[in-house]
């Protein structure tokens, strides 16, 4: 299976902004290690650092909750089916089981996931050291799609669904909403939904305003990266294409949603309870 890994040193450039560094360490996003910068866990020559203007060279020491930290040798990008019951956190004390130790690779201490599926959903998830390219992937501007599908207490309504296609006001100033809707064949217990910017649990909130109970929530693709036939628990390395393809918008629908049109419904779609 073709790899999709890069020699971090080789195209590194210094001086470099810290927060940039930190990402091209595995640390995780630019923002979020800016915001590690900002709450003071981070130290350049044993002195901490809260402004965003430091950069740092190849010889300074860099550390972050007084761990060193380091180029990493290789860039991964990795695609998990993530089963459900493991949390995308890379450390809760209230928690035992963690997708990232999923992956069994030297290097998986420094992986992080780019975006999230909370416990109680399955399905594909991005993981990478690359603080750029999922700086990039979770970046609203870049609309990358997810598509789920969902799996409902009872047949579900067509104007539900267009509201959902209009946006419903819950607990924010900003509506949560869906991009695109298909009806599975044969019921409307399954629906399948794609999201662009996907807020906090963001399905399970809309259709619990319209009055459903989500039973299981599969996420089967994040751009032109599908689930396929990994099994739960499985991952395995983008391409070089997929990659690529994730940063170009390549995968994502056209039109506004609004059409509905009937999709093949594959054996085990939704089954994740």
């Amino acid at each position: 299976m073709a790899e999709m890994r890069s020699r971090v040193s080789d195209i590194a450039e210094f001086p470099m902004r810290l927060q940039a560094y930190m990402a091209k360490c595995g640390v995780g996003s630019r923002r979020a290690s800016e915001e590690l910068i900002r709450s003071g866990r981070v130290m350049v020559n044993n002195q901490v650092v809260r402004e965003m203007g430091v950069k740092v060279g190849p010889d300074d020491i860099v550390q972050v909750d007084m761990e060193t930290i380091e180029l990493a040798d290789r860039l991964w990008y990795i695609a998990l089916n993530k089963p459900r019951g493991y949390v995308c956190t890379n450390f809760d004390p209230n928690e035992e089981k963690y997708a990232r130790d999923l992956i069994d690779i030297r290097e998986s201490h420094m992986l992080f996931n780019v975006g999230r599926l909370d416990k109680d959903s399955n399905g594909l998830i991005i993981f990478t050291n690359d603080g750029d390219f999922a700086n990039r992937m979770m970046h609203p501007r870049y609309e990358v799609e997810k598509e789920y599908i969902v799996k409902l207490d009872r047949p579900v309504a067509i104007d539900d669904l267009r509201r959902a296609l209009d946006g419903v006001f819950i607990d924010q100033p900003r509506p949560y909403r869906i991009k695109r809707y298909d009806l599975m064949p044969r019921t409307r217990d399954f629906v399948r939904v794609t999201l662009v910017e996907g807020k906090n649990r963001e399905i399970r909130k809309i259709f619990s305003y319209l009055g459903y109970d989500v039973k299981s929530l599969t996420r089967i693709r994040v751009g032109c990266v599908e689930l396929d036939e990994l099994m739960p628990g499985e991952w395995r390395t983008l391409t070089r294409e997929e990659v690529s393809g994730l940063l170009t918008g390549k995968g994502n629908s056209k039109g506004d949603g609004r059409r509905r049109r009937p999709a093949a419904r594959r054996d085990g779609d939704g089954s994740g309870d």
